[in-house]
């Protein structure tokens, strides 16, 4: 998979649903306003690759520039701005929603595991992820749910459960237009819940690592604030071929060729160019050790 070497991206606070109508009303007098943070915070981006990962797929998607990845298995909720179920594909706009407490590994690109996925698509239909109250108002206060008899409420398997449930779950709201008040408030014609973040985590994640832990078992340094693993035992424990240099090495396998030299902060990857937090380092005698990502990056 072709990646580029960039600094964290921020994740960002963009609302899915539109909020234009309230940015155009003034605050009503007499009303006091209290900025609140969502439950969730989401990243938007185009879709350029896609491969099989563990039990799941990893997607790469790039925004304005920048990569980022993340991961999709059978728990991961993925839906078009209209409601309908749909499978991500390359060239696809989506827009992730994170839990805004929610663990991440530090690797570079960031790797996201979202519980819901949404594609963008030409037709209408606005969408929220967030949590919201017994009086279906959303945990950040910008938006209000009239709730009816018309309105599709199930969870993440479909099925249909009771308005109540909204207070004690996330909710995925999809709705049309709103009014001008404060808060704006709609007509939902679909919500699905889903669980809130330490329900979604009551089962442990996938250990995409575990292959690379099991390889190294305790042969690790620490340098710099990386931790740092012996080139040739990780990459011959993956099926690489090691080619040893004056100053480093040089490791295929098929298409795939990486070269490291000792010192050097930039690494080739077939006939581009990468770059490490920390240089390779000689940390024992005949004994390379590269930074930990990289290995992540050989199990891809």
């Amino acid at each position: 998979m072709s990646m580029k070497k960039i600094a964290p991206i921020a994740l960002s606070a963009l609302l899915l649903g539109s909020v234009a109508a309230y940015a155009e009303q003034p605050a009503t007098e007499g009303v006091q306003e209290t900025m609140k943070q969502s439950a969730f915070v989401q990243q938007t981006g185009k879709v350029t690759a896609v491969e099989n990962f563990g039990e799941g797929k990893l997607f790469v998607v790039d925004h304005e520039d920048n990569l980022f990845h993340f991961y999709v298995d059978e728990k991961t909720l993925v839906f078009d701005n209209t409601g309908k179920e749909v499978d991500i594909k390359v060239g696809d706009t989506i827009s992730l929603s994170v839990y805004a407490n929610q663990p991440m590994i530090m690797i570079y690109p960031p790797r996201y595991t979202p519980p819901v996925v949404i594609v963008q698509t030409e037709e209408a239909g606005f969408v929220k992820v967030d949590q919201f109250d017994a009086d279906y108002l959303s945990f950040d206060g910008q938006l209000k749910l009239n709730v009816s008899d018309k309105t599709v409420i199930v969870n993440a398997k479909g099925e249909k459960v009771a308005a109540s449930e909204l207070k004690n779950h996330s909710a995925i709201v999809f709705y049309g237009p709103t009014t001008r008040s404060l808060p704006p408030q709609t007509a939902p014609t679909k919500i699905v819940v889903f669980p809130t973040l330490e329900d979604f985590y009551a089962e442990p994640a996938p250990d995409m690592d575990s292959e690379i832990a099991k390889i190294i078992g305790d042969d690790f340094k620490e340098l710099d604030g990386q931790k740092m693993v012996p080139l040739r035992k990780v990459a011959e424990g993956l099926g690489f071929n090691v080619a040893a240099t004056k100053n480093g090495a040089i490791i295929s396998k098929g298409a795939l060729s990486y070269t490291i030299t000792r010192g050097e902060t930039k690494y080739g990857h077939n006939r581009a160019l990468r770059q490490f937090e920390v240089a390779p380092q000689l940390l024992e005698q005949y004994k390379t050790y590269v930074e930990y990502s990289f290995a992540l990056e050989l199990l891809k």
